[in-house]
């Protein structure tokens, strides 16, 4: 089906612009008339290659920072009383992402058709997920969307901030990293070869920190392609591998067994489970719905499997408390302050305060992080400089004796 480009004006002369598939132009315009527009102009909107459409769709996505400043919008325009069709419709021109326009669009369509605003949503998982979508219904069932857009926004700007901190933290020390693998290997393409013709010429064996980097340095010059290859063959099959079943819930075991980068993992997995459980139960969902979501959105398997075991116990009426003690996941002062929720009544607050406990843990986390990665590649460097000092100079410190024979 043909796609059309079109601009409209709206009963109060407002225009607007977007994209939708139809018959005909006047299959289109008969739409358009119908859900209360006036067309002014309609194209057929020109269909690139294959492959070009996949790198746009590759290259817009709708990211974390979109999702979040769109929440927001809609947060403070359901506040103010604004119709949900003006308020899709303002924030769609108001974004420069042309995918997140594109898709804005053809929520409002879905929901001018009579949709509810959670399933025109549910329509785009790549962009609302389960667990975002669930909270859109929850507040338009219970007549609270903007007290649930409010929680949305706490939760999105505190991923946001910390996504933030992270990559912030290890930005440096990745530039540096491949600083250092840059240099290094200009120097074992072009500055040592020029070497190994000198040493070559003298019968006393070299030392053995020269002889390790001229080896180093024929490997990389003569079979580089192998390893190229070798190397995109390992990753590509660890890819797949990490995308079954047993590959992923063991790269999600040993995410949070690494040191270093595995406490800090946990932190964060730990915050957005608490997080997303007190705001779904919050929000007006019951548990066991707010748990089914949860495993899925919670984002490691571990995790999700403790969860699934916590909505068995609690459709056995055993509450969340002892599956969490029995996981041996979940850290004391977790489960002593969920088993406190559940005897008052007020299991989400005491899941919000879990999720502030750790967000305040990650900051610390973070903090320490990048000093320990900072000191890693000061060794790192600090070891490879000395070897390659080593290996250069070992060889003229002996040259006058080997002169003197």
């Amino acid at each position: 089906m043909p796609t059309y480009r079109y601009k409209v004006r709206d009963k109060y002369g407002r225009a607007s612009t977007g994209v939708i598939e139809g018959e005909s132009k006047k299959a289109v315009a008969k739409h358009l008339v119908g859900i209360g527009y006036s067309p002014v102009s309609i194209e057929e909107a020109k269909s690139a290659s294959n492959l070009s459409g996949v790198l746009k769709k590759g290259f817009r996505r709708v990211s974390f920072e979109d999702l979040s400043a769109f929440t927001r919008g809609l947060m403070t325009l359901q506040r103010a009383g604004v119709p949900i069709l003006s308020s899709l419709e303002g924030l769609g021109q108001q974004t420069e992402n042309r995918r997140f326009k594109k898709i804005i669009s053809e929520i409002m369509r879905d929901v001018e058709a009579g949709k509810g605003l959670s399933d025109a949503m549910a329509k785009h998982p790549k962009v609302f997920d389960e667990y975002y979508v669930n909270a859109i219904r929850a507040g338009e069932t219970a007549g609270v969307l903007d007290q649930v857009l409010t929680r949305l926004v706490v939760v999105s700007e505190r991923e946001c901030d910390t996504r933030l901190k992270v990559k912030t933290a290890t930005l440096y020390p990745i530039i540096v990293l491949a600083c250092i693998i840059l240099v290094f290997l200009i120097v074992f393409a072009f500055v040592l070869p020029r070497f190994a013709l000198l040493f070559v010429r003298f019968k006393a064996a070299l030392p053995l920190p020269t002889r390790i980097l001229l080896a180093t340095s024929h490997v990389v010059r003569n079979y580089w392609a192998h390893i190229l290859g070798v190397t995109v063959i390992i990753g590509f099959t660890l890819h797949r591998f990490i995308k079954t079943k047993p590959g992923r819930a063991m790269w999600d075991n040993l995410r949070l067994k690494m040191p270093i980068f595995g406490p800090l993992i946990f932190k964060l997995t730990m915050s957005r489970f608490a997080r997303l459980a007190g705001t779904l139960i919050q929000s007006g969902l019951p548990i066991l719905q707010s748990l089914e979501i949860l495993s899925r959105a919670v984002g490691n398997v571990i995790f999700a499997r403790a969860i699934e075991n916590i909505r068995v116990s609690v459709i056995e009426g055993k509450g969340m408390a002892e599956p969490m003690k029995v996981s041996r996941l979940f850290p004391p002062i977790v489960v002593q302050m969920v088993a406190v929720g559940e005897e008052t009544g007020k299991v989400y607050e005491m899941l919000l305060e879990v999720s502030n406990h750790y967000d305040s843990e990650i900051d610390y986390a973070v903090r320490r992080l990048t000093v320990m990665l900072e000191l890693f590649l000061v060794l790192v460097l600090a070891c490879m400089v000395l070897l390659m000092a080593l290996a250069i100079f070992l060889p003229w410190w002996s040259l006058p004796g080997l002169y003197r024979r």
